[in-house]
């Protein structure tokens, strides 16, 4: 089978970064072209030298990658994937974006979190969101994929099987993340004297990821879901920890509520549920594509308690992007995904 070429642009950030290693192991996929407005003109093994003959691509400055490439990743902050992902759709190529520009269906809302408008706005009509344990059906067709966040990611496959079913109100979700989901670049949070040793919430009743968060949820339930959301810093570099908490709206004990979400995610190879009584653990899905769920129930309030954990680099960001770009091209859906996290 003919390799499909892709392009990274950003591809000295986290995720971009993310992005060549797993791609570097994907057996359809070889890749043509990586950029970077910081260092462009060094090669990318001398920004990160894990890549030492392995990706030794001298990074551009991104102009031009859609006629070289099948398929384009963008890593950048958000008001800046729109015009790439046009240059890409008028070439006929695929865009995924790692960013935001393409994740809220309302250009009203966006503007609201983001404080940016949507300049291309038909190309919002052109594009879908795609988290693909829920929306894979969405992905027929279509060009230009907006890839979720992690923290929405993490959320979402934790409380689907309950608000599908309207089961869950008085949603709280309390989201723990390592310090790479704030990207490359310093800041007084991240600084290493700063969070080291350290841990707080931030952005509290105002994350930008909660509108994306309740999108999903709502559509799940077909009415309007809205939540409490609250992340946190972990001093530590990947991984994100959700701890969801819905009041149910119909007592369910612990193992009803496990057969429930075994059944949902029947045949998902990327959602483990874990036995009954057991936990997710950050541990156990580092440098993963998978999302380790566990469900509990408090029976003395009344509530479920789902945790889900993830790798916020992978699942959360490049895995999950590569698995969008698997099923756009017909590919096998955990082709270069299949990686077994580290026992220690």
């Amino acid at each position: 089978m003919k390799k499909i070429k892709v392009g990274v642009i950003g591809a000295t950030g986290y995720a971009g970064a993310e992005l060549v290693r797993l791609l570097s192991l994907h057996p359809n996929a070889e890749i043509a072209a990586v950029s970077s407005v910081s260092f462009a003109g060094k090669k990318l093994s001398e920004v990160y030298p894990a890549f030492y003959g392995k990706c030794d691509l001298t990074l551009t400055d991104g102009e031009g990658m859609e006629n070289i490439c099948d398929v384009v990743f963008a890593s950048l902050p958000h008001g800046l994937s729109e015009e790439k992902a046009e240059k890409c759709f008028k070439a006929g190529k695929k865009f995924i974006d790692l960013g935001a520009d393409f994740r809220l269906d309302s250009a009203e809302e966006y503007e609201k979190w983001y404080k940016k408008e949507y300049k291309l706005p038909y190309l919002h009509k052109e594009s879908v969101y795609c988290i693909p344990e829920l929306h894979r059906d969405r992905l027929k067709g279509k060009s230009i994929v907006g890839n979720p966040g992690c923290y929405p990611t993490s959320a979402a496959l934790a409380l689907a099987p309950l608000v599908g079913k309207k089961l869950a109100g008085g949603i709280v979700i309390d989201s723990k993340s390592g310090v790479t989901g704030s990207g490359r670049a310093l800041s007084e949070t991240t600084h290493y004297p700063n969070c080291n040793e350290a841990f707080a919430p931030y952005k509290v009743a105002c994350h930008r990821h909660t509108p994306e968060i309740e999108q999903t949820l709502s559509a799940l339930a077909g009415e309007e879901v809205k939540i409490t959301f609250v992340p946190h810093l972990l001093p530590l570099n990947r991984g994100i920890i959700s701890t969801c908490y819905a009041e149910l709206k119909e007592p369910l004990t612990a193992q009803e509520l496990h057969e429930m979400y075994a059944k949902f995610y029947a045949g998902e190879r990327f959602v483990r549920l874990m036995p009954l009584g057991e936990c997710a653990n950050l541990r156990n899905v580092r440098m993963s594509n998978f999302c380790d769920i566990s469900v509990h129930a408090d029976e003395h309030t009344g509530r479920a308690i789902i945790v889900a954990a993830i790798d916020n680099m992978v699942k959360g960001a490049a895995g999950q992007a590569i698995q969008n770009m698997n099923i756009l091209f017909g590919l096998d859906e955990g082709a270069g995904l299949d990686l077994i996290p580290p026992a220690f």
